[in-house]
């Protein structure tokens, strides 16, 4: 099932897709289901200096992502209809 929205196709609710150049300066975008109207969210800063979690990664990367989570913890708290639900749960590369 593909979905049309923002000028972007998604595969389907709560798959998020990259949107790099897109004028509004977020770097990803989803479309949720919410109460049966599609909803489209975009979040994510461009060119963000991010790195998803791994094996042997610097204390320094490590403290970033638990800034954000702290700075955030409130509108993660919310569930998908929060962009911040989205940037913490997105694997970036």
């Amino acid at each position: 099932m593909t979905i049309k929205r923002g000028g972007h196709s998604f595969q389907g609710f709560d798959k998020p897709v990259r949107t790099p150049k897109h004028p509004s300066g977020k770097s990803h975008a989803v479309v949720i289901n919410d109460g049966g109207n599609p909803r489209l969210i975009r979040f994510g800063q461009q060119g963000a200096k991010t790195k998803r979690p791994r094996k042997g990664e610097t204390a320094s990367d490590k403290a970033k992502r638990a800034a954000f989570k702290a700075r955030h913890a409130k509108n993660i708290a919310k569930g998908k209809t929060s962009a911040a639900f989205w940037a913490d749960k997105v694997k970036w590369s």
